[in-house]
Protein backbone atom coordinates (compact mmCIF):
# COMPACT_ATOMS: atom_id res chain seq x y z
CA UNK A 1 0.00 0.00 0.00
CA UNK A 2 1.40 3.34 -0.79
CA UNK A 3 2.43 5.28 1.82
CA UNK A 4 0.46 8.62 2.31
CA UNK A 5 2.21 11.96 3.22
CA UNK A 6 1.15 13.43 6.21
CA UNK A 7 -1.28 16.87 5.93
CA UNK A 8 1.13 20.13 5.85
CA UNK A 9 1.58 21.82 9.43
CA UNK A 10 -0.01 24.85 10.34
CA UNK A 11 3.82 26.57 9.54
CA UNK A 12 3.87 25.06 6.07
CA UNK A 13 0.62 26.14 5.32
CA UNK A 14 1.36 30.16 6.28
CA UNK A 15 4.47 29.85 4.39
CA UNK A 16 3.50 28.54 1.21
CA UNK A 17 0.38 31.37 1.57
CA UNK A 18 2.81 34.16 2.12
CA UNK A 19 4.96 32.92 -1.04
CA UNK A 20 1.75 32.54 -3.12
CA UNK A 21 0.83 36.05 -2.09
CA UNK A 22 4.29 37.41 -3.13
CA UNK A 23 4.03 36.02 -6.28
CA UNK A 24 0.53 37.47 -6.76
CA UNK A 25 1.87 40.84 -5.77
CA UNK A 26 4.49 40.62 -8.72
CA UNK A 27 3.98 42.52 -11.57
CA UNK A 28 5.36 41.90 -14.59
CA UNK A 29 7.39 44.09 -16.48
CA UNK A 30 6.03 47.57 -18.89
CA UNK A 31 6.48 47.49 -22.19
CA UNK A 32 8.11 50.25 -23.79
CA UNK A 33 7.00 53.03 -25.07
CA UNK A 34 4.54 55.40 -24.35
CA UNK A 35 0.40 56.91 -24.59
CA UNK A 36 -1.16 59.90 -25.06
CA UNK A 37 -3.49 60.98 -22.66
CA UNK A 38 -6.02 63.76 -22.56
CA UNK A 39 -7.78 65.00 -19.68
CA UNK A 40 -11.06 65.91 -19.63
CA UNK A 41 -13.76 67.35 -16.54
CA UNK A 42 -16.36 64.64 -16.42
CA UNK A 43 -18.89 67.48 -14.62
CA UNK A 44 -18.23 69.81 -17.82
CA UNK A 45 -17.60 67.81 -20.56
CA UNK A 46 -14.10 69.68 -21.58
CA UNK A 47 -10.85 69.77 -21.56
CA UNK A 48 -10.19 73.48 -20.80
CA UNK A 49 -6.44 74.45 -20.82
CA UNK A 50 -4.93 70.90 -20.35
CA UNK A 51 -2.68 70.37 -23.06
CA UNK A 52 -2.27 66.38 -24.75
CA UNK A 53 0.36 64.44 -22.38
CA UNK A 54 2.67 61.99 -23.56
CA UNK A 55 3.35 59.27 -20.33
CA UNK A 56 5.81 56.36 -20.93
CA UNK A 57 3.70 53.15 -20.12
CA UNK A 58 5.91 52.05 -17.14
CA UNK A 59 4.90 55.19 -15.50
CA UNK A 60 1.23 55.64 -16.60
CA UNK A 61 -0.39 54.23 -13.14
CA UNK A 62 -3.64 55.57 -11.84
CA UNK A 63 -1.52 57.16 -9.04
CA UNK A 64 1.21 58.87 -11.33
CA UNK A 65 -1.84 60.11 -13.58
CA UNK A 66 -3.15 61.71 -10.94
CA UNK A 67 -0.03 63.15 -9.50
CA UNK A 68 0.67 65.14 -13.23
CA UNK A 69 -3.29 66.08 -12.95
CA UNK A 70 -2.75 68.22 -10.29
CA UNK A 71 0.86 69.40 -11.73
CA UNK A 72 -1.03 70.30 -14.91
CA UNK A 73 -3.70 72.11 -12.56
CA UNK A 74 -0.58 73.70 -10.68
CA UNK A 75 -2.05 72.92 -7.71
CA UNK A 76 1.36 72.82 -5.60
CA UNK A 77 0.95 71.03 -2.03
CA UNK A 78 -2.72 71.06 -2.59
CA UNK A 79 -3.54 68.12 -4.32
CA UNK A 80 -6.82 66.52 -4.66
CA UNK A 81 -7.77 62.58 -5.35
CA UNK A 82 -9.06 61.74 -8.48
CA UNK A 83 -10.92 59.20 -9.64
CA UNK A 84 -10.37 58.67 -13.72
CA UNK A 85 -12.73 56.85 -16.10
CA UNK A 86 -12.32 55.43 -20.16
CA UNK A 87 -15.00 55.50 -22.39
CA UNK A 88 -14.34 53.92 -25.81
CA UNK A 89 -16.32 56.92 -27.35
CA UNK A 90 -15.46 60.56 -27.94
CA UNK A 91 -17.36 63.38 -26.66
CA UNK A 92 -20.39 64.40 -25.35
CA UNK A 93 -18.81 62.84 -22.15
CA UNK A 94 -21.62 61.64 -20.29
CA UNK A 95 -20.44 60.52 -17.37
CA UNK A 96 -20.64 57.17 -17.86
CA UNK A 97 -17.09 54.47 -18.83
CA UNK A 98 -15.22 52.25 -17.41
CA UNK A 99 -13.73 53.05 -13.67
CA UNK A 100 -9.85 52.65 -13.48
CA UNK A 101 -8.66 51.15 -10.14
CA UNK A 102 -6.66 52.95 -7.62
CA UNK A 103 -3.73 50.52 -7.94
CA UNK A 104 -4.51 49.68 -12.21
CA UNK A 105 -2.37 51.08 -14.64
CA UNK A 106 -3.08 52.33 -18.69
CA UNK A 107 -1.13 49.09 -19.92
CA UNK A 108 -2.75 46.66 -17.86
CA UNK A 109 -6.25 47.71 -17.92
CA UNK A 110 -6.86 48.94 -21.23
CA UNK A 111 -3.82 48.41 -23.81
CA UNK A 112 -3.40 44.46 -22.82
CA UNK A 113 -6.90 43.65 -23.10
CA UNK A 114 -7.47 45.54 -26.70
CA UNK A 115 -9.50 48.77 -25.63
CA UNK A 116 -7.15 50.47 -26.88
CA UNK A 117 -3.49 50.79 -28.72
CA UNK A 118 -0.56 52.20 -27.55
CA UNK A 119 0.22 54.20 -29.90
CA UNK A 120 -3.37 56.02 -30.40
CA UNK A 121 -4.63 58.82 -27.85
CA UNK A 122 -7.07 58.04 -24.80
CA UNK A 123 -9.51 60.77 -23.30
CA UNK A 124 -10.04 59.79 -19.51
CA UNK A 125 -12.50 61.43 -17.83
CA UNK A 126 -11.90 62.75 -14.22
CA UNK A 127 -13.61 63.29 -11.32
CA UNK A 128 -12.31 64.65 -7.58
CA UNK A 129 -13.12 62.40 -5.10
CA UNK A 130 -13.54 63.15 -1.20
CA UNK A 131 -10.64 65.22 -0.14
CA UNK A 132 -10.57 63.65 3.54
CA UNK A 133 -10.56 60.01 3.93
CA UNK A 134 -13.01 57.97 6.52
CA UNK A 135 -11.36 55.67 8.14
CA UNK A 136 -13.26 51.97 9.00
CA UNK A 137 -15.27 51.27 12.35
CA UNK A 138 -13.52 48.74 14.33
CA UNK A 139 -15.12 48.87 18.08
CA UNK A 140 -18.38 49.22 19.55
CA UNK A 141 -17.33 52.55 21.32
CA UNK A 142 -20.78 52.45 23.50
CA UNK A 143 -23.76 50.29 24.03
CA UNK A 144 -26.80 52.43 25.13
CA UNK A 145 -29.89 51.01 26.34
CA UNK A 146 -32.99 53.05 27.18
CA UNK A 147 -35.55 51.98 24.60
CA UNK A 148 -37.83 49.16 25.58
CA UNK A 149 -38.50 47.53 22.30
CA UNK A 150 -36.93 46.86 18.77
CA UNK A 151 -35.18 49.32 17.36
CA UNK A 152 -36.47 50.12 14.36
CA UNK A 153 -35.18 53.28 12.47
CA UNK A 154 -32.03 55.16 13.13
CA UNK A 155 -30.01 59.18 11.42
CA UNK A 156 -27.69 61.15 12.59
CA UNK A 157 -28.45 64.81 12.44
CA UNK A 158 -26.82 66.65 9.66
CA UNK A 159 -25.81 69.27 12.01
CA UNK A 160 -23.91 67.60 14.58
CA UNK A 161 -23.13 64.15 14.09
CA UNK A 162 -22.55 63.39 17.98
CA UNK A 163 -26.34 63.33 17.64
CA UNK A 164 -28.53 60.35 16.87
CA UNK A 165 -32.28 60.07 16.51
CA UNK A 166 -34.13 56.30 16.66
CA UNK A 167 -37.32 55.21 16.46
CA UNK A 168 -38.59 51.99 18.39
CA UNK A 169 -41.79 49.98 18.91
CA UNK A 170 -41.91 51.19 22.55
CA UNK A 171 -43.89 54.20 21.02
CA UNK A 172 -40.94 56.28 21.92
CA UNK A 173 -37.92 58.23 19.93
CA UNK A 174 -34.45 59.04 21.26
CA UNK A 175 -31.94 61.43 20.45
CA UNK A 176 -28.79 59.88 21.99
CA UNK A 177 -25.17 62.06 22.72
CA UNK A 178 -22.68 59.53 21.06
CA UNK A 179 -19.24 61.41 22.37
CA UNK A 180 -21.09 60.25 25.76
CA UNK A 181 -22.98 57.43 24.96
CA UNK A 182 -26.04 58.58 26.72
CA UNK A 183 -29.65 59.48 25.51
CA UNK A 184 -30.22 62.90 25.81
CA UNK A 185 -34.14 63.15 25.25
CA UNK A 186 -36.88 61.24 25.21
CA UNK A 187 -39.75 61.81 22.92
CA UNK A 188 -42.95 60.84 23.89
CA UNK A 189 -46.39 61.27 22.54
CA UNK A 190 -47.22 58.62 19.85
CA UNK A 191 -49.44 56.23 20.61
CA UNK A 192 -47.85 53.31 18.69
CA UNK A 193 -44.79 52.12 17.05
CA UNK A 194 -42.02 55.05 15.41
CA UNK A 195 -41.45 53.93 11.65
CA UNK A 196 -39.49 57.00 10.33
CA UNK A 197 -37.39 59.47 11.81
CA UNK A 198 -36.04 62.40 9.99
CA UNK A 199 -33.99 65.54 10.72
CA UNK A 200 -34.41 68.36 8.71
CA UNK A 201 -31.74 69.58 6.68
CA UNK A 202 -30.30 72.96 8.85
CA UNK A 203 -30.74 69.88 11.89
CA UNK A 204 -33.14 72.40 14.50
CA UNK A 205 -36.45 70.19 13.61
CA UNK A 206 -36.83 66.07 14.03
CA UNK A 207 -39.55 64.80 12.03
CA UNK A 208 -41.31 61.34 13.74
CA UNK A 209 -44.13 59.16 11.65
CA UNK A 210 -45.35 56.19 13.45
CA UNK A 211 -47.94 53.57 12.78
CA UNK A 212 -50.71 55.76 15.17
CA UNK A 213 -51.07 57.50 11.62
CA UNK A 214 -49.19 60.66 13.07
CA UNK A 215 -45.79 62.76 12.27
CA UNK A 216 -45.13 64.56 15.47
CA UNK A 217 -41.97 67.50 15.46
CA UNK A 218 -39.72 67.98 17.87
CA UNK A 219 -37.11 70.39 18.98
CA UNK A 220 -33.77 68.48 19.25
CA UNK A 221 -31.90 71.04 21.67
CA UNK A 222 -35.16 70.70 24.38
CA UNK A 223 -36.55 66.96 23.41
CA UNK A 224 -40.19 69.04 23.46
CA UNK A 225 -42.54 68.50 20.81
CA UNK A 226 -43.43 71.52 18.78
CA UNK A 227 -47.34 71.55 18.52
CA UNK A 228 -50.03 68.80 18.28
CA UNK A 229 -49.63 65.47 16.08
CA UNK A 230 -49.44 66.39 12.43
CA UNK A 231 -53.23 63.96 11.67
CA UNK A 232 -54.80 63.38 8.42
CA UNK A 233 -53.14 60.07 7.12
CA UNK A 234 -55.62 57.02 7.55
CA UNK A 235 -52.94 54.57 8.18
CA UNK A 236 -49.65 53.97 9.50
CA UNK A 237 -46.97 56.66 8.12
CA UNK A 238 -43.47 54.63 7.32
CA UNK A 239 -41.26 57.25 5.72
CA UNK A 240 -40.60 60.91 5.60
CA UNK A 241 -38.49 63.55 3.33
CA UNK A 242 -37.63 67.04 4.09
CA UNK A 243 -37.89 69.48 0.99
CA UNK A 244 -34.24 70.28 0.06
CA UNK A 245 -32.65 73.59 2.17
CA UNK A 246 -32.21 75.53 -1.69
CA UNK A 247 -35.99 75.30 -1.97
CA UNK A 248 -37.69 75.91 1.22
CA UNK A 249 -39.24 79.58 1.29
CA UNK A 250 -37.43 81.45 3.98
CA UNK A 251 -38.51 80.49 6.96
CA UNK A 252 -41.56 77.96 6.04
CA UNK A 253 -39.80 74.65 5.67
CA UNK A 254 -41.65 71.44 4.85
CA UNK A 255 -41.89 67.92 5.33
CA UNK A 256 -43.45 64.77 3.21
CA UNK A 257 -44.75 61.61 4.70
CA UNK A 258 -46.01 58.44 3.14
CA UNK A 259 -48.38 56.15 4.34
CA UNK A 260 -49.90 52.63 4.76
CA UNK A 261 -52.85 54.41 3.22
CA UNK A 262 -51.94 55.15 -0.33
CA UNK A 263 -50.95 58.72 -0.03
CA UNK A 264 -48.33 61.26 0.56
CA UNK A 265 -49.00 64.15 2.33
CA UNK A 266 -46.52 67.56 2.83
CA UNK A 267 -47.02 69.64 5.69
CA UNK A 268 -46.26 72.79 6.63
CA UNK A 269 -43.70 72.90 9.62
CA UNK A 270 -44.44 76.07 11.09
CA UNK A 271 -48.50 76.57 10.33
CA UNK A 272 -48.88 72.55 11.60
CA UNK A 273 -50.96 71.98 8.92
CA UNK A 274 -51.34 69.79 5.30
CA UNK A 275 -49.97 71.75 2.37
CA UNK A 276 -51.34 69.36 -0.12
CA UNK A 277 -51.79 66.15 -1.05
CA UNK A 278 -50.95 63.84 -3.50
CA UNK A 279 -53.14 61.03 -4.73
CA UNK A 280 -52.94 58.31 -7.47
CA UNK A 281 -51.17 55.18 -6.48
CA UNK A 282 -53.64 52.63 -5.79
CA UNK A 283 -51.94 50.73 -2.41
CA UNK A 284 -49.68 51.45 0.02
CA UNK A 285 -46.82 54.20 -0.48
CA UNK A 286 -43.71 52.67 0.52
CA UNK A 287 -41.05 55.51 0.27
CA UNK A 288 -41.21 59.00 -0.89
CA UNK A 289 -37.86 61.28 -1.07
CA UNK A 290 -38.09 65.37 -1.98
CA UNK A 291 -35.81 65.58 -4.68
CA UNK A 292 -33.58 68.62 -5.74
CA UNK A 293 -34.73 70.02 -8.77
CA UNK A 294 -38.35 70.52 -7.32
CA UNK A 295 -40.07 67.19 -7.70
CA UNK A 296 -40.94 64.46 -5.28
CA UNK A 297 -40.77 60.64 -5.98
CA UNK A 298 -42.98 58.38 -4.30
CA UNK A 299 -42.82 54.27 -4.50
CA UNK A 300 -45.16 51.66 -4.04
CA UNK A 301 -46.59 48.47 -3.39
CA UNK A 302 -48.65 48.78 -6.58
CA UNK A 303 -45.61 48.53 -7.86
CA UNK A 304 -45.00 52.23 -9.50
CA UNK A 305 -42.89 54.98 -9.55
CA UNK A 306 -44.56 58.21 -9.32
CA UNK A 307 -43.06 61.31 -10.16
CA UNK A 308 -45.00 64.86 -8.94
CA UNK A 309 -44.61 68.49 -9.66
CA UNK A 310 -44.14 70.33 -6.28
CA UNK A 311 -45.01 73.77 -7.08
CA UNK A 312 -47.92 72.71 -9.24
CA UNK A 313 -49.13 69.46 -6.58
CA UNK A 314 -49.64 67.70 -9.90
CA UNK A 315 -48.37 64.08 -11.33
CA UNK A 316 -45.77 64.55 -13.68
CA UNK A 317 -45.41 60.72 -15.08
CA UNK A 318 -45.11 57.70 -13.85
CA UNK A 319 -42.33 54.46 -14.03
CA UNK A 320 -43.69 51.40 -14.75
CA UNK A 321 -41.20 48.09 -15.12
CA UNK A 322 -40.93 46.32 -11.69
CA UNK A 323 -43.13 43.28 -10.95
CA UNK A 324 -43.99 43.17 -7.57
CA UNK A 325 -43.87 45.42 -4.41
CA UNK A 326 -41.40 48.61 -4.85
CA UNK A 327 -39.66 48.29 -0.71
CA UNK A 328 -37.14 51.20 -1.07
CA UNK A 329 -35.84 54.20 -3.21
CA UNK A 330 -32.62 56.41 -3.32
CA UNK A 331 -31.86 59.41 -4.62
CA UNK A 332 -28.07 60.13 -6.09
CA UNK A 333 -28.25 63.80 -4.28
CA UNK A 334 -29.80 62.23 -1.40
CA UNK A 335 -26.89 63.11 1.08
CA UNK A 336 -25.87 66.69 -0.36
CA UNK A 337 -29.65 67.45 0.37
CA UNK A 338 -29.98 65.61 3.62
CA UNK A 339 -26.81 67.74 4.49
CA UNK A 340 -27.99 70.67 3.06
CA UNK A 341 -24.99 73.53 3.80
CA UNK A 342 -23.06 70.93 6.04
CA UNK A 343 -20.00 69.61 5.04
CA UNK A 344 -16.96 68.18 6.56
CA UNK A 345 -15.17 71.45 7.20
CA UNK A 346 -17.83 72.13 9.90
CA UNK A 347 -18.14 75.46 8.68
CA UNK A 348 -21.57 76.95 8.49
CA UNK A 349 -22.21 80.10 6.70
CA UNK A 350 -22.74 83.46 8.01
CA UNK A 351 -26.58 84.28 6.98
CA UNK A 352 -29.68 83.06 5.12
CA UNK A 353 -28.48 83.41 1.51
CA UNK A 354 -24.79 82.33 1.73
CA UNK A 355 -26.54 79.03 3.73
CA UNK A 356 -29.17 78.84 0.38
CA UNK A 357 -26.54 79.31 -2.35
CA UNK A 358 -24.13 76.43 -0.59
CA UNK A 359 -27.18 74.16 -0.48
CA UNK A 360 -27.07 74.74 -3.90
CA UNK A 361 -23.71 74.49 -4.99
CA UNK A 362 -22.96 71.14 -3.13
CA UNK A 363 -26.62 69.47 -4.63
CA UNK A 364 -25.31 70.98 -8.24
CA UNK A 365 -22.06 69.63 -7.53
CA UNK A 366 -23.29 66.04 -6.66
CA UNK A 367 -25.70 65.48 -9.85
CA UNK A 368 -24.02 68.04 -12.56
CA UNK A 369 -22.53 65.07 -15.01
CA UNK A 370 -21.40 66.46 -18.22
CA UNK A 371 -22.50 69.86 -17.92
CA UNK A 372 -26.24 69.03 -16.88
CA UNK A 373 -28.20 68.06 -14.10
CA UNK A 374 -28.59 64.14 -13.95
CA UNK A 375 -30.65 63.24 -10.70
CA UNK A 376 -30.48 59.59 -10.63
CA UNK A 377 -33.12 57.03 -8.99
CA UNK A 378 -32.58 53.77 -7.51
CA UNK A 379 -35.88 51.30 -6.48
CA UNK A 380 -35.05 48.08 -4.54
CA UNK A 381 -38.25 45.63 -5.20
CA UNK A 382 -39.77 42.03 -3.75
CA UNK A 383 -38.86 41.13 -8.01
CA UNK A 384 -35.39 40.34 -6.90
CA UNK A 385 -34.15 43.49 -9.15
CA UNK A 386 -33.18 47.06 -8.86
CA UNK A 387 -33.91 49.81 -11.18
CA UNK A 388 -32.08 52.87 -12.25
CA UNK A 389 -33.89 55.92 -13.49
CA UNK A 390 -32.99 58.90 -14.82
CA UNK A 391 -36.50 61.13 -14.61
CA UNK A 392 -35.28 64.11 -15.39
CA UNK A 393 -34.06 62.97 -18.93
CA UNK A 394 -35.75 59.32 -19.55
CA UNK A 395 -39.26 57.76 -18.41
CA UNK A 396 -37.59 54.50 -19.31
CA UNK A 397 -34.89 52.54 -16.99
CA UNK A 398 -30.82 53.20 -17.69
CA UNK A 399 -31.07 49.61 -16.30
CA UNK A 400 -32.73 46.99 -14.86
CA UNK A 401 -30.11 45.74 -11.87
CA UNK A 402 -29.97 41.50 -11.69
CA UNK A 403 -28.17 39.31 -9.53
CA UNK A 404 -29.99 39.37 -6.28
CA UNK A 405 -31.96 35.90 -5.46
CA UNK A 406 -35.04 37.07 -3.19
CA UNK A 407 -36.60 40.40 -2.45
CA UNK A 408 -34.33 43.62 -2.14
CA UNK A 409 -35.13 45.24 0.82
CA UNK A 410 -32.91 48.27 1.28
CA UNK A 411 -30.71 50.54 -1.62
CA UNK A 412 -28.81 53.15 -1.61
CA UNK A 413 -26.50 55.86 -3.61
CA UNK A 414 -22.76 56.53 -2.47
CA UNK A 415 -22.61 60.37 -1.35
CA UNK A 416 -20.29 60.64 -4.79
CA UNK A 417 -23.07 59.38 -6.88
CA UNK A 418 -20.99 56.59 -8.69
CA UNK A 419 -22.72 54.09 -6.69
CA UNK A 420 -25.55 52.05 -5.99
CA UNK A 421 -25.22 49.32 -2.89
CA UNK A 422 -28.29 47.17 -3.03
CA UNK A 423 -29.50 44.82 0.40
CA UNK A 424 -31.07 41.76 0.13
CA UNK A 425 -32.83 38.67 1.60
CA UNK A 426 -30.58 36.67 -0.35
CA UNK A 427 -27.94 37.56 2.44
CA UNK A 428 -25.81 39.67 0.19
CA UNK A 429 -24.80 43.42 -0.74
CA UNK A 430 -24.44 43.91 -4.32
CA UNK A 431 -22.44 47.16 -5.50
CA UNK A 432 -23.31 48.50 -9.16
CA UNK A 433 -22.14 51.52 -11.41
CA UNK A 434 -24.88 54.14 -10.72
CA UNK A 435 -24.17 55.38 -14.25
CA UNK A 436 -24.55 52.48 -16.19
CA UNK A 437 -26.15 49.76 -13.77
CA UNK A 438 -23.07 47.81 -14.30
CA UNK A 439 -22.33 45.10 -12.03
CA UNK A 440 -19.55 45.24 -10.17
CA UNK A 441 -18.72 43.73 -6.84
CA UNK A 442 -21.24 40.81 -4.62
CA UNK A 443 -20.40 41.07 -1.09
CA UNK A 444 -20.36 37.73 0.71
CA UNK A 445 -20.61 37.11 4.61
CA UNK A 446 -23.48 38.06 6.26
CA UNK A 447 -25.46 34.68 6.76
CA UNK A 448 -28.60 35.92 6.95
CA UNK A 449 -30.72 38.15 5.36
CA UNK A 450 -29.38 42.21 4.99
CA UNK A 451 -32.01 44.80 6.23
CA UNK A 452 -30.27 48.02 5.31
CA UNK A 453 -26.54 49.65 4.59
CA UNK A 454 -25.10 52.84 4.59
CA UNK A 455 -22.09 54.80 2.35
CA UNK A 456 -19.53 56.37 4.33
CA UNK A 457 -19.33 60.49 3.59
CA UNK A 458 -16.14 59.51 1.59
CA UNK A 459 -18.11 56.95 -0.37
CA UNK A 460 -14.65 54.44 -0.08
CA UNK A 461 -16.58 52.66 2.69
CA UNK A 462 -20.05 50.65 2.93
CA UNK A 463 -21.56 49.10 5.98
CA UNK A 464 -24.21 46.70 6.37
CA UNK A 465 -26.39 45.75 8.97
CA UNK A 466 -28.01 42.00 9.07
CA UNK A 467 -30.66 39.64 10.89
CA UNK A 468 -27.24 37.83 11.69
CA UNK A 469 -26.68 40.12 14.54
CA UNK A 470 -23.91 41.43 13.28
CA UNK A 471 -22.58 44.63 11.23
CA UNK A 472 -19.60 44.34 8.22
CA UNK A 473 -17.57 47.35 6.74
CA UNK A 474 -16.62 47.09 3.43
CA UNK A 475 -13.74 48.03 1.00
CA UNK A 476 -15.72 49.47 -1.91
CA UNK A 477 -12.95 49.87 -4.38
CA UNK A 478 -11.93 45.66 -3.80
CA UNK A 479 -15.22 44.68 -2.41
CA UNK A 480 -13.69 43.34 0.43
CA UNK A 481 -14.50 42.64 3.90
CA UNK A 482 -12.84 45.48 5.78
CA UNK A 483 -14.10 44.69 9.47
CA UNK A 484 -16.68 42.54 10.95
CA UNK A 485 -18.89 44.31 13.50
CA UNK A 486 -20.13 41.59 16.02
CA UNK A 487 -21.66 42.74 19.37
CA UNK A 488 -25.57 42.98 19.27
CA UNK A 489 -27.41 40.37 20.69
CA UNK A 490 -29.73 40.39 17.81
CA UNK A 491 -31.08 40.88 14.48
CA UNK A 492 -30.15 44.60 13.58
CA UNK A 493 -32.40 46.48 11.74
CA UNK A 494 -31.23 49.92 11.42
CA UNK A 495 -27.80 51.45 10.37
CA UNK A 496 -26.26 55.07 9.64
CA UNK A 497 -22.96 56.53 9.35
CA UNK A 498 -22.74 60.11 10.52
CA UNK A 499 -21.97 62.51 7.73
CA UNK A 500 -18.83 63.67 9.27
CA UNK A 501 -17.26 59.89 8.45
CA UNK A 502 -16.31 59.57 12.39
CA UNK A 503 -18.91 56.79 14.01
CA UNK A 504 -21.86 54.49 12.82
CA UNK A 505 -24.87 54.10 14.98
CA UNK A 506 -26.80 51.37 14.72
CA UNK A 507 -30.19 49.25 16.81
CA UNK A 508 -31.88 46.33 16.22
CA UNK A 509 -33.97 43.53 18.25
CA UNK A 510 -31.52 43.79 20.97
CA UNK A 511 -33.38 47.34 21.80
CA UNK A 512 -29.67 48.61 22.11
CA UNK A 513 -27.92 51.49 20.45
CA UNK A 514 -24.65 50.62 19.81
CA UNK A 515 -21.86 53.43 18.14
CA UNK A 516 -19.42 52.29 16.53
CA UNK A 517 -15.71 54.04 15.66
CA UNK A 518 -12.86 53.55 14.29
Amino acid sequence: MATVPPPPSKRQKTAAAALAQTQADVTEDMPEGAIRVRFVDQATGEAGSLPVISIALANATTKNLELLLNELQERGDDRIPYRFFYTSGGPPYDGGGEALGDRSDLYNALVKPGKISAESEVTLQYAPQAVFRVQAVSRCAAAISGHGENILTAQFSPANSQRLATGAGDNTARIFDCETGTPVHTLKGHTSWVLAVAWSPEGNILATGSMDNTVRLWDPSSGQALGTALKGHTKWVNSLSWEPYHLQATGRPRVASSSKDSTVRIWDVVGRKIDFALTGHKDSVTCVKWGGTGLIYTTSHDKTVKVWEASTQTLKFTLTGHAHWINHMALSSEFALRTGYHDHTGKVPGNEVEKVAKAKERFEKAVTVGGEIVERLATASDDTTVFLWSPLTSRKPIARLTGHQKQVNHVTFSPDGFYVASAGFDNHVKLWSARDGKFLFSLRGHVASVYQCCFSADSRLLVSASKDTTLKAWDVRTGKLKQDLPGHKDEVYAVDWSPDGEKVGSGGRDKQVRIWRN
